[in-house]
């Protein structure tokens, strides 16, 4: 992890870490890697998006970049746009998930995929120097004006297609998503009823959608008898399901049913997921010709690892997924189509979620500053090796430990100063019993770090 860039690009609190003037950095440094071409610019609802949308278009034109602005766009209109207008890269300023003040800067290639830590420590090394490409007054880039979102929506039409019409209820947070998935359900013949769907940077709920943001959309669902309830963060490259019942489908249910449903839609072949991703995938999918890959966290390991093996469908366990045969780039409003073809072929989604297998997982955060990570990730990987009977060891991304009916997983946080927790056990006293040893653990690394 660089100076700049975490995880998912570059994220914090806006006018502290993410300000106009390193916007206007970024955009130079970007139009330097590319030695000019064109590239596509989008923003989510945030406050802050404009200001910062406008430093960075200055930054890229300034180096002889031609700049397609499509404005108000979730990530995975940025990510269709790019290869609609065969641009050769894209920027999204966005915070995702994070809270209101905070923003961010997240770079795509050519193909869709966010650029790799390689690519973006390439982008670090020109920041850093500060050396970059300058062109004359009669060379400087162009700067238009454009609107994806029709097109994004033909072209869904054209590989997701429903028998019967639903009642969907959209939840998009206030975010990006509220300008296209709403609509996008709309003309697959569904009866759709909008909620937190006008565009603003004051977000009603917490962004991330899960069971406890996400109360407002189950009691909805339930009041309106609607077949399902579909949720977005900020950009809305990620998904939350309500199932029919009013209840919120956990992640690894629900990547697990989309996953299975990719099986049968396309044939058996590899489904991509990552280290914080339990057992049920696997359990789920093995008997649907599946086979599980396992990669770091963060979309753009799973959308190489897709690449690289030519897998069927990506996921994390966070309601981000990738769906190759439509885009690299993550997308939780083609994934909302996808959601409802399953249960036009399928049935409802309460009945689906019964063959998925249940663990217990728990999740826990440790306080961590960012310089005591790497150090304190040493400690945790040396005593975790020490403490536990485990018979796999996985250290791709952090540390993750596998027994055959458990697994632990620590892993700092690349956009949070905190370490994080993931385990996985068949029953809950086993669960609570690793979570207190596995606290315990972190706690003294970090303290001693």
């Amino acid at each position: 992890m660089g100076k700049y860039f975490g995880t998912s690009g570059i994220r914090g609190l806006f006018n502290e870490c993410v300000t106009p003037e390193l916007a206007l950095k970024v955009g130079k440094a970007v139009g330097t890697y590319l030695g000019g071409g064109r590239v596509v610019v989008g923003m989510d609802t945030r406050t802050s998006s404009e200001t910062l949308k406008s430093a960075l278009i200055s930054g890229l034109l300034s180096t002889g970049v031609e700049v397609i602005d499509i404005g108000l766009s979730p990530t995975p209109l940025t990510g269709f746009a790019i290869k609609l207008y065969e641009a050769d890269a894209g920027v999204t300023i966005t915070a995702s998930h994070n809270p209101p003040e905070y923003n961010g800067i997240k770079v795509w290639q050519s193909n869709g995929m966010a650029y790799t830590p390689d690519m973006e420590a390439e982008l670090e090394g020109i920041l850093e120097s500060g050396n970059f490409r300058k062109v004359p007054w009669n060379e400087i880039g162009t700067l238009r004006r454009a609107n994806p979102r029709d097109e994004y929506i033909r072209k869904a039409l054209e590989m997701v297609n429903l028998n019967d019409s639903y009642t969907v209820v959209v939840d998009s947070g206030n975010g990006a998503g509220s300008i296209l998935s709403p609509y996008l359900q709309r003309e697959l013949g569904n009866k759709v009823i909008s909620l937190n769907s006008h565009p603003s940077g004051f977000f009603v709920r917490e962004l991330e959608p899960n069971a406890r943001s996400l109360s407002g959309l189950a009691k909805t669902v339930r009041v309106m008898k609607a077949d399902v309830g579909i949720a977005h963060d900020g950009d809305a490259d990620r998904i939350g399901v309500v199932d029919d019942g009013g209840n919120f489908v956990e992640y690894e249910v629900m990547l697990s049913l989309i996953a299975g449903y990719m099986l049968r839609k396309f044939g058996k072949g590899k489904i991509v997921t990552t280290v914080d991703a339990g057992f049920a995938l696997d359990d789920y999918v093995r008997p649907l010709g599946g086979e599980v890959i396992r990669t770091r966290v963060g979309d753009v390991a799973v959308a190489d690892e897709l690449a690289k093996h030519g897998g069927i469908f990506g996921g994390e366990p966070s309601g981000t997924w990738i769906i190759p045969q439509w885009n690299l780039t993550p997308d939780g409003i083609f994934a909302g189509a996808l959601v409802l073809e399953m249960i036009d072929r399928l049935g409802p989604i309460s009945e689906l979620a019964k063959e998925v297998p249940r663990y217990v997982t728990l999740r826990a955060k440790i306080p961590c500053p960012n310089e005591k990570k790497a150090k304190a990730m040493e400690i945790i990987a040396r005593e975790a090796l020490k403490s536990f009977d485990y018979e796999r060891l996985i250290d791709i991304d952090g540390v993750r430990i596998e027994n055959s009916d458990w697994w632990i997983l620590f892993r700092p946080s690349g956009t949070e100063p905190i370490m994080r927790i993931t385990l996985e056990a068949h029953t809950e006293e086993k669960a609570k019993e690793l979570m207190g040893k596995a606290e315990r653990l972190v706690r003294s690394a970090v303290e001693r770090a």
